[in-house]
């Protein structure tokens, strides 16, 4: 997933979201070694309204993935999120960091 908007139905699970850590100039990043990869999501302006483990798929060049809960996609809307990384040395770092977070786009299902 690039700068596309991710969207998934309301109470859905799947698919899971899947991206690649890049720094500000696109180029993939090494996250060999972090300590923590957390996957934070939240409307525009608020507190993240989720916080979970992130799971590592591939450390260099980095992609990581989040495997959905229900509660998570429970409410429609347009919501950010970001992937932030504790790296070996303590260091902390949030992707993207170009930009806001990448949109996910939760819709309304019919049922």
């Amino acid at each position: 997933m690039t700068d596309e908007i991710f969207h998934i139905k309301r109470n859905d699970t799947g698919p899971k979201f899947k991206v690649a850590l890049n720094d500000g100039k696109g180029g993939g990043v090494n996250i060999t070694g972090a300590t923590s990869v957390r996957f934070h999501m939240g409307a525009k302006g608020a507190a993240a309204a989720v916080d979970a483990a992130a799971t590592v798929v591939q450390d260099n060049p980095a992609i990581v993935e989040y495997a959905w809960a229900a509660a998570n996609t429970a409410n429609a809307g347009d919501f950010y999120a970001e992937i932030e990384v504790t790296l070996a040395d303590g260091s902390i770092e949030t992707f993207p960091n170009d930009r806001e977070g990448w949109l996910v786009r939760i819709t309304e299902d019919k049922a």
